[in-house]
């Protein structure tokens, strides 16, 4: 049985008072959430904050990107280890706007996916399709592309240490959400191709959907066989909400 995860995650967003308001909130509210595992995934500079917030809950701290060096002449990155340092258990890679605003390719991806693996910490690996590449009937060929990348970097051993999210790009703050079957049948797809290199890892795998989640949808979504739970974007910035969509889960 794959426990269901909740990540929420809160991009460039937020000050002190805002994180301990919203963190408070969470941890107020946390008995409503019986079987999810659920995540913060706050700003860099709130790191050190939300994980003395949290310490001592059953909430766990993410980071939302990181950098494919490990340590040194790179100003303005930050390295894995520091993440660790600092109390994260989980990771994002690949989210689409690192893809798409800041050009990270499927191979750099790749790269962020390993090091983070290696240093100890959990994935989320971001895959996803622009509204184009639907219309023209191209989102498996877009996932397969994007979760290659890792697989042959990494191997499907390193895979099942991950967690995957799957993003329809033109789902995300557009209001726009994939239906239930439309997510479904993607994170079927995920699921299968991972099983042809190997079906207990398949199994395993927790495919979280990403794409304007909300209260209001959250359980119809999670209903779906293959939907294990949701990475969540502006929706986590409200402690109310985010824990609806957690208890959905």
């Amino acid at each position: 049985m794959r426990r269901p995860l909740v990540a929420g995650n809160w991009k460039m967003n937020g000050s002190r008072a805002e994180a301990r308001e919203i963190v408070g909130g969470i941890l107020t509210g946390l008995g409503r959430v019986s079987n999810a595992e659920v995540v913060v995934c706050p700003p860099f500079v709130l790191l050190a904050e939300v994980s003395t917030a949290i310490a001592g809950s059953l909430v766990e701290l993410g980071a939302q990107n990181c950098s494919t060096e490990r340590a040194g002449a790179f100003t303005g990155e930050v390295a894995v280890d520091m993440l660790a340092d600092v109390g994260c258990r989980y990771v994002i890679v690949g989210h689409s706007e690192r893809r798409a605003l800041y050009g990270e390719a499927d191979d750099t991806v790749a790269q962020k996916f390993e090091m983070v693996r290696k240093a100890g910490l959990v994935p989320i690996l971001c895959v996803g399709e622009q509204l184009a590449e639907r219309e023209a009937s191209a989102t498996e060929a877009v996932v397969a592309r994007q979760l290659d990348a890792v697989l042959a970097l990494a191997g499907i051993d390193a895979l099942g240490q991950g967690v995957i999210a799957y993003e329809p790009v033109w789902a995300i703050g557009t209001g726009r959400t994939a239906s239930p079957q439309q997510a479904q049948d993607v994170h079927a797809f995920i699921r299968g191709r991972i099983a042809t290199h190997n079906p207990t890892v398949a199994a395993k795998m927790r495919i979280l959907y990403g794409g304007s989640v909300k209260g209001s949808n959250a359980a119809e979504l999670f209903a779906m066989p293959d939907v294990d739970g949701g990475l969540i974007g502006g929706a986590s910035l409200n402690a109310r909400e985010f824990l609806t969509i957690c208890a959905a889960a």
